[in-house]
């Protein structure tokens, strides 16, 4: 489970990631992260909403993605908000393929 200071919270957040973040889309997931002040921890907010699946569906997707962000903030990510939606096809993938492409994307990102 991903600490309190390594959660986005409010709406507020959540929007201000989503409007001003730089947005990657995958097949599983549509990225979208924001830098913060360096040495900031990181922060993470997901959604998955009902067109993934029933309610065990979400859940587990869920849990995947969050198992993916803390490992990225126990590997020292910081100075970074990230707002992830899953899709559809993420119910289908892999832990494998679920954790390249939410760590390529925030990578990616980090070295803007």
């Amino acid at each position: 489970m991903l600490a309190r200071t390594n959660r986005l919270l409010t709406a507020e957040d959540f929007r201000a990631v989503l409007r001003r973040g730089r947005r990657d889309a995958h097949d599983t997931m549509v990225v979208s992260t924001v830098s913060t002040t360096a040495g900031e921890p990181a922060r993470f907010g997901f959604v998955v909403t009902k067109k993934v699946g029933n309610a065990v569906s979400r859940n587990l997707v869920r849990r995947r993605l969050k198992a993916v962000a803390r490992e990225l903030v126990d590997g020292g990510l910081t100075g970074m908000d990230v707002a992830v939606r899953a899709l559809p096809a993420s119910v289908h993938a892999d832990w494998v393929t679920l954790r390249h492409d939410l760590a390529t994307t925030v990578k990616g990102s980090e070295r803007r």
